[in-house]
């Protein structure tokens, strides 16, 4: 039985530890009040136009029109939403964002399995497979994570044109895939380097190659920072525009390039319901995905961010 005589606890070697026993009470300051009133305004106030978006998309045109931006609808409806998905028109094609979706899918699972696998690869090669000229490579590659898209696109439309691959779906894999791997492999560099090289010596002493090294020791260790990676290249795949304008083609446009074709339409009535479910509808993956693996992401982030 332990003995506390005001707040003075004697230790298991025998000092007395002195300090508050038991759970810290929580205190409501007024700073702390401050900074909870500041964090609701920014939620609101950021929250703000994703909830118009939402009572907007459940409107008819005619209580649109009426005004009354944030009001919840009188009569909610899901019809915008259909004709969003089945129906909308994207120039020509109407077709709805429903194409749009699945080729959005093909290119983001694709690049994104391609664009990982290298740079994981990379990073492994550069942290434990030192060959000569090793650092000129790295920072050749993370040179590339800074150079602006725009000042490569004419070059890359050549280099797809002659290649006989403009306007494909292995077109825009490729550039996607490119551009993803410098920060790629900068990640996963630095989560390699942060693991003890004795691990790896270890497995070199016991006869393990380079894939062998690989697969059954860095890739199950690289869990982390690869749920790192894949929202980064997700995230950043599917919201991309630039890309998709340019590299994708017609028969490949993905579901950012139909939303712009549907809102920026200058033909008809313009349907702010159906503009506004069609973004919601957009946006939807990378929001789903935050929500998911948002702590995923940040504990991956920390597992390389500290050398063990």
């Amino acid at each position: 039985m332990t003995l506390v005589v005001n707040n003075v606890v004697p230790g298991a070697s025998g000092r007395v530890l002195e300090g508050p026993c038991g759970p810290r009470k929580s205190q409501l300051s007024i700073a702390r009040l401050g900074i909870y009133g500041f964090l609701i305004m920014a939620a609101l106030f950021f929250l703000m136009p994703f909830w118009v978006m939402i009572v907007t998309s459940l409107k008819t045109l005619p209580e649109i029109r009426e005004g009354n931006l944030f009001n919840w609808p009188s009569d909610p409806t899901f019809e915008p939403w259909i004709k969003a998905w089945f129906s909308a028109c994207t120039g020509r094609d109407c077709n709805g964002l429903q194409p749009g979706f699945w080729n959005s899918v093909k290119i983001t699972a694709i690049a994104t399995v391609v664009s990982i696998t290298i740079a994981a690869i990379n990073g492994y090669a550069l942290s434990f497979w030192r060959y000569r000229y090793a650092n000129l490579v790295f920072g050749i590659l993370v040179f590339g994570a800074f150079v602006p898209y725009q000042v490569v696109i004419y070059p890359l439309i050549i280099t797809m044109r002659e290649l006989g691959i403009f306007s494909t779906l292995l077109s825009i894999v490729l550039v996607h895939s490119i551009f993803g791997m410098p920060i790629l492999t900068l990640l996963y560099r630095n989560f390699f380097a942060s693991l003890p090289m004795e691990m790896f010596k270890a497995a070199r002493i016991d006869g393990a190659g380079f894939w062998q090294i690989f697969f059954r020791i860095m890739i199950p260790m690289a869990v982390p920072i690869t749920i790192v990676a894949i929202i980064l290249q997700l995230t950043g795949i599917w919201n991309d525009f630039l890309f998709g304008t340019v590299f994708a083609g017609r028969q490949n446009m993905p579901m950012t390039v139909q939303l712009n074709n549907i809102v920026q339409t200058t033909t008809g009535v313009r349907e702010y319901n159906v503009h506004m479910a069609a973004t919601i509808l957009t946006a939807a993956v990378p929001l789903i995905v935050y929500f998911i693996s948002g702590k995923w992401f940040v504990r991956g982030i920390a597992a390389g961010a500290v050398k063990g």
